[in-house]
């Protein structure tokens, strides 16, 4: 039985992956990189595991030529945005790169795809400006016919604008444009064009444990904390810890210690068969759950001690070492 379409198969319709050994249907496998490739989330990973799926094998799996056309495009871009010294021509309908090591100094490059020949600039990689430095662009919509219109469509404008600059925001590794809908869900994005992991309120590359550094971006929301709510927030935290840390252990150490003592004695009652329960004693079966408890009585005040000096150190570890710091910054 196929996994993804829950149909059976004929063991010939499963087709073998290099990269892990999940199988699916040939027809589910290919659905499934035709829907990848092209929405661009090149490499392409097993639909059951993060394992990415060979190139032989996709191309073995793909059924139609423009799509194994499309996919090695996807993939060489992902290679050349990853590195620092790649730059992509600015024109319009080209998508020549253009390797440009060492040319910090002399940032004029030239496309070099033939009846294009458009010259940018290294560091903006903007058109060349042989006048001036480089300057970002200003996110506006404003046009010469939107400078004559009133100081309400204006502001309206500028409203539309920033809405718009709140929802579509560059990727911070390789500048492909990402939009989200901004209604406060997840800011852990992670780029298709070349994989990097961002959080969508900083635009920084993040590693898991930035939502819980006191950075002010938050997992959920729209923005990041003001300063004085996160210094506040970091304040409460060093001056509270002691006490949290005390209460949280309290309620810890009983609760494990006599807890899993009795959690094992309800699971071995609970977990005999009805037939072998009704063929042992009442003695035996006492026996069986006092056994599992007095063993548990032995191994809990172990787990607790672990637990505690474990996390205990941890939290104090974090709170003042990371959290002091911040505040220090």
């Amino acid at each position: 039985e196929c996994p993804l379409c829950l149909l059976p198969q004929p063991p010939e319709a499963f087709p073998t992956l290099a990269s892990c050994s999940h199988r699916s249907c040939w027809a589910c496998l290919e659905q499934y990189l035709c829907l990848a490739v092209s929405e661009s989330r090149v490499p392409v990973s097993c639909p059951h595991c993060p394992a990415a799926l060979q190139p032989s094998d996709v191309h073995r799996l793909l059924p139609e030529p423009a799509l194994r056309d499309k996919y090695e495009e996807f993939l060489l871009r992902r290679l050349l945005v990853a590195d620092p010294g790649t730059r992509w021509c600015p024109a319009p309908d080209c998508s020549y790169a253009v390797f440009a090591h060492g040319c910090a100094e002399c940032p004029r490059l030239t496309c070099g795809r033939e009846g294009c020949g458009t010259e940018f600039c290294y560091h903006c990689r903007q058109p060349w400006h042989p006048d001036g430095p480089c300057a970002p662009v200003p996110p506006s919509l404003a046009t010469p016919t939107a400078q004559l219109a009133q100081p309400e469509e204006l502001a309206h404008g500028e409203a539309l604008a920033q809405d718009e600059a709140e929802d579509i925001k560059v990727c911070p590794r390789c500048s492909a444009f990402i939009m989200k809908i901004n209604d406060g869900s997840c800011n852990r994005m992670n780029c298709t064009v070349c994989g990097c992991l961002f959080c969508w309120l900083c635009l920084q590359e993040i590693s898991d444990v930035h939502f819980l550094s006191p950075s002010g971006c938050t997992f959920w929301g729209k923005r990041p904390w003001s300063r004085t709510r996160r210094i506040l927030w970091q304040l409460g935290m060093v001056l509270g810890a002691p006490m949290v840390i005390s209460l949280a252990v309290g309620v810890a150490v009983p609760v494990i210690t006599i807890g899993i003592p009795i959690y094992m004695g309800r699971k071995v009652l609970a977990g005999a068969p009805e037939s072998r329960r009704s063929s042992l004693s009442g003695c035996q079966q006492c026996l069986s759950v006092t056994s599992s408890v007095l063993l548990s009585l032995f191994v809990s005040p172990i787990i607790t001690a672990l637990t505690v000096g474990v996390g205990v150190p941890l939290v104090l570890t974090y709170v003042y070492g990371t959290v002091v710091l911040s505040l220090c910054r």
